[in-house]
C-alpha cells in the first residue's frame, strides 16, 4: 500500500528534488515514522536593483575647441564616437572601452613631446582631464559587469536547480569570469590590449543559463530537504534508538541497505557534485569582484549572504552544516548498531 502513496508523493516534484523526497519516504517507511512534509524551498534573494548596484558616473564636458585644443593627443574621433547616436546607447561594456581607450591616448599624450607643445591653459586641461578619467576607470569597469544584462541575468530568479546526473558546463563560464578578472587588472597597463569582440563573446557566454542562480538553488533545495528529513530522525532517535546496546536487527539491516542506495549511491553524489562545481564557481566569482577596488554597498550585502564561502551566515555555510548535521545523524545510527561503514559490515553484506 506504500508504493502508490510515494509514487503520488513525487508526483508534483522533480529532478533533484524528486530525488530527495524518494529518499526522505524511503528513509520514513522503514523506520515507520510519518515523513517530512516536503516544504517548498526559499527562492534566492533578489539582484541588486540597478540604481543600487551602478555608480552615478559625472559626464566630463568640454567644448569643442577645446577639444580641438587637444588634438595631438587623438581624441576628436573618440569624443565624436561616444556623442554620436549610437555612442550614447551603446551597451555598459562598450562604454567601458570607450574609457579604456581614451584613457590611454590621454596617458600617451600626457607623456609625449605634445603636452609641451599645448599652452599652459590647455596642459592644465589635459591633466584634469587625465586626472579625472583615472579616477573614473574603476567605477566605469564595475558598471560594465553590474549594468550588463548578462551578468545580471546570472542571478535571475526564474531559475530551476540542477537535476541529479547534470554537470554544469563550468569550462566556459569560468573562462569568461577570468577573462574579466584580467581586463580588471590590467585596464591601467598600457600593454595589454583588449578587443570588443573578445569582450562580448564572454559576456554571452554568461547569457547562455543562469549558472549562479542555478547553483543557490541547489544550495537552497539541498539544505531545506536535508535538515527536513534530519529533524524527522532527530525526533524517532529522542523517542527510541534504532539499536539496543549495538546489537543490529532486521530494521537496521534495511535501513543500512537505504542508506547505502539512494544516501550514498544519489544523494551524497549530487552532494558532492554540487560542492565542487558550486565551489568553483563561487571562488571565480571571489575571485573577480576582488580585482576591483571600489564596491557597492547592496552588491556587499548580497555577497555576503550569497555568494560568499567564508561568511558564517551565507548560504554555502549553511548548506554545508546541514550536510554535517544528516552525516552526523547516520554516523550516529551507525555506531548504535555496530553497524559504522568501513568499521563493521552489516551481517548479510
Amino acid at each position: 500500500m506504500s508504493l502508490p502513496l510515494l509514487l503520488s508523493a513525487c508526483d508534483s516534484h522533480e529532478g533533484a528534488d524528486a530525488m530527495f523526497i524518494d529518499y526522505q519516504q524511503r528513509v520514513s517507511n522503514v523506520l515507520d515514522i510519518d515523513a517530512p512534509t516536503p516544504q517548498p524551498p526559499p527562492n534566492i534573494h533578489r539582484f541588486p536593483e540597478r540604481e543600487e548596484r551602478i555608480f552615478a558616473i559625472a559626464e566630463t564636458r568640454l567644448g569643442m575647441l577645446d577639444v580641438y585644443a587637444l588634438r595631438e593627443c587623438r581624441i576628436i574621433s573618440l569624443v565624436a564616437e561616444r556623442n554620436s547616436q549610437l555612442g550614447k546607447v551603446a551597451a555598459a561594456s562598450q562604454h567601458w572601452l570607450y574609457e579604456l581607450e581614451l584613457w590611454r591616448r590621454l596617458q600617451r599624450c600626457w607623456n609625449s613631446p605634445a603636452a609641451e607643445r599645448l599652452d599652459s591653459e590647455d596642459r592644465d586641461r589635459l591633466q584634469r582631464l587625465l586626472q579625472d578619467k583615472t579616477e573614473q576607470l574603476p567605477r566605469v569597469s564595475w558598471n560594465a559587469l553590474f549594468g550588463s544584462s548578462e551578468w545580471v541575468g546570472s542571478f535571475s530568479r526564474a531559475s530551476r536547480p540542477l537535476s541529479p546526473g547534470e554537470k554544469a558546463s563550468l569550462g566556459d563560464d569560468l573562462a569568461a569570469l577570468s577573462y574579466l578578472r584580467h581586463m580588471v587588472l590590467n585596464q591601467y597597463n598600457p600593454a595589454w590590449q583588449p578587443t570588443s569582440s573578445d569582450l562580448e563573446a564572454h559576456l554571452q557566454t554568461l547569457q547562455q543559463q543562469p549558472l549562479t542562480a542555478r547553483l543557490l538553488r541547489s544550495l537552497l533545495l539541498a539544505t531545506q530537504r536535508l535538515d527536513e528529513l534530519s529533524q524527522t530522525l532527530e525526533a524517532r532517535l529522542a523517542d527510541r534508538p534504532v539499536c539496543y546496546k549495538g546489537h543490529p536487527n532486521p530494521r537496521a539491516d534495511n535501513l543500512y541497505n537505504v542508506f547505502i542506495t539512494y544516501f550514498i549511491g544519489d544523494v551524497q553524489a549530487y552532494l558532492a557534485e554540487l560542492d565542487r562545481q558550486s565551489r568553483a564557481w563561487l571562488e571565480a566569482i571571489d575571485s573577480l569582484l576582488n580585482a576591483y577596488n571600489v564596491s557597492q554597498p547592496s552588491v556587499n550585502a548580497y555577497r555576503d549572504a550569497w555568494l560568499s564561502l567564508e561568511s558564517p551566515t551565507s548560504l554555502w555555510q549553511q548548506f554545508h552544516a546541514s550536510t554535517q548535521r544528516h552525516v552526523t545523524l547516520w554516523q550516529r545510527i551507525w555506531r548504535s548498531c555496530g553497524m559504522m561503514p568501513g568499521e563493521k559490515d552489516p551481517p548479510g553484506t
